[in-house]
C-alpha cells in the first residue's frame, strides 16, 4: 500500500508582516491618502490574500468625486477588484487553498435571504462589498470568505486576473443571464471602456452581431480586435439613422454602458420593436421614458447589476480556453503610490482598465 508523503502546507509557515501598506479613503473630494496600517487576520472560514493586483473603477470615482457614501464609513481601503495568492487560512479552511492563485468576487452574501434562495445572489439585501461595507483591495493584504474566492487557471495571468472581479463577470451577467443575447442577433454597445469591451466580446462570442460605439478611435479599434463586427463614431450627429440604416431598422438589442440619462434615452429610441435596452452603466440622474413607444413598440428595459458568484467558475473557464481576453483591457498598471494619477486618468477617459499592482514578489 502506498502512503501519500506530499508535504502539507502549513499555513503558519510563513512569517507575515504585522503591518500593511494601504491607500485610504478619507472621504468625497480628497486623494487616497497612502498609510501603514495593521494587516489583517482571517477570522473563520476566510483566506489571507497577498494582493497582486486591484483594478480601479469608475464606480470608485463615485465615492471619490460625486458623494457617493460608503457603508463602512471613511476611513476605509477601496478597490473591489482584486487578485492574489492566498498566504494564511482562518479555521475550518482546507489546506488545499494553500499558495492558490485566487480571484476574489466583489460581494459576499447571506445565503438565507430570498433573493439568494432563488438564484439572485447578486441582489442580496445583506450583501458585503469589498471596498465598500469592509477594507478592500487598495493594500498589500485583503482577508476574504473562501467561498466567495475563486482560483484561476495557470493559463491566466495573476495580475490581468483581477478584471475578471468586476468587468468581465458583469458583462457576462449582462449579456448571458439579463439580456439573454443570442447567437445571430444584432447588438449596439454605447461605450468602449472597459465593460463595454467586456460587453463586446461576450456578446461577440455568443454569436452576436456586435456594432461597438465610442469617442475614441482607438477603443474603437479595439473593439474590433475583440470581436465586434462594425463600429461607429459617437460623435456623429446622425448616429441614430446610421444605426437604423445598418441594422435594417435597429438592433434588436441595445447595451448602455456609460450611465448617462442622455445615452440611455438615444439607445432606447433606436432599438427596433420588440427590441432589449440593457441599462449597465449606472447614472446618478434619471432617464426621460417615452412609456408611450415602450408600449406600443413592445420594447423590454432590463437593468443588470455585478453578477452572480455562481458564475465566476464559468468565465474562469472561458478565459482559460480562450473563448474570452483579459490581457488586452488592461492598458495602464500602477504602484499603490501612483493610485491617485491612475484615477486622474481614469477620469479623464484615457485607456480601457488601470491596474494598481501591489503584490510584494
Amino acid at each position: 500500500m502506498s502512503v501519500d508523503t506530499a508535504p502539507v502546507w502549513d499555513p503558519a509557515a510563513e512569517a507575515l508582516p504585522a503591518m500593511m501598506r494601504a491607500a485610504l479613503f478619507t472621504g468625497g473630494g480628497k486623494p487616497l491618502e497612502l498609510a501603514t496600517i495593521p494587516r489583517p487576520e482571517p477570522g473563520p472560514g476566510e483566506l489571507l490574500v497577498e494582493v497582486a493586483a486591484c483594478g480601479l473603477c469608475h464606480s470608485d470615482l463615485h465615492y471619490l468625486d460625486h458623494g457617493t457614501p460608503t457603508f463602512k464609513k471613511p476611513p476605509l481601503v477601496i478597490g473591489h477588484e482584486v487578485s492574489g495568492t492566498v498566504v494564511r487560512l482562518g479555521a475550518g479552511v482546507g489546506a488545499e487553498w494553500g499558495g492558490a492563485a485566487v480571484v476574489l468576487s466583489s460581494i459576499t452574501t447571506c445565503g438565507t435571504c430570498v433573493a439568494c434562495r432563488t438564484g439572485h445572489e447578486n441582489q442580496c439585501a445583506k450583501q458585503r462589498m469589498l471596498g465598500n461595507t469592509v477594507d478592500g483591495g487598495l493594500a498589500e493584504y485583503v482577508a476574504w470568505p473562501v467561498r466567495d474566492s475563486f482560483v484561476i487557471p495557470p493559463e491566466v495571468p495573476l495580475e490581468e486576473g483581477c478584471v475578471v472581479a468586476d468587468a468581465l463577470t458583469t458583462a457576462y451577467h449582462a449579456v448571458v443571464r439579463r439580456g439573454q443575447i443570442a447567437a445571430g442577433e444584432t447588438v449596439a454597445v454605447f461605450g468602449c471602456g472597459g465593460l463595454g469591451l467586456s460587453v463586446v466580446q461576450v456578446a461577440a462570442m455568443v454569436g452576436a452581431n456586435v456594432i461597438a460605439i465610442d469617442l475614441e478611435p482607438g477603443k474603437l479599434e479595439l473593439a474590433r480586435s475583440l470581436g465586434a463586427s462594425a463600429t461607429l463614431d459617437a460623435k456623429d450627429p446622425d448616429l441614430a439613422k446610421a444605426l437604423r440604416r445598418m441594422t435594417g431598422g435597429g438592433p434588436e438589442v441595445a447595451v448602455e454602458c456609460i450611465g448617462k440619462p442622455a445615452v440611455q434615452e438615444l439607445a432606447l429610441s433606436v432599438i427596433r420593436p420588440t427590441g432589449r435596452l440593457v441599462i449597465l452603466g449606472f447614472a446618478a440622474e434619471a432617464m426621460k421614458l417615452n412609456a408611450g413607444r415602450v408600449q406600443y413598440r413592445e420594447l423590454s428595459i432590463i437593468g443588470t447589476l455585478g453578477c452572480r458568484n455562481v458564475d465566476f467558475p464559468v468565465v474562469l473557464d472561458l478565459v482559460k480556453r480562450g473563448r474570452l481576453q483579459v490581457a488586452p483591457l488592461v492598458t495602464h498598471r500602477h504602484a499603490l503610490e501612483e493610485v491617485n494619477a491612475g484615477y486622474d486618468l481614469l477620469r479623464k477617459g484615457e485607456g480601457v482598465r488601470h491596474i494598481v499592482v501591489t503584490g510584494r514578489r
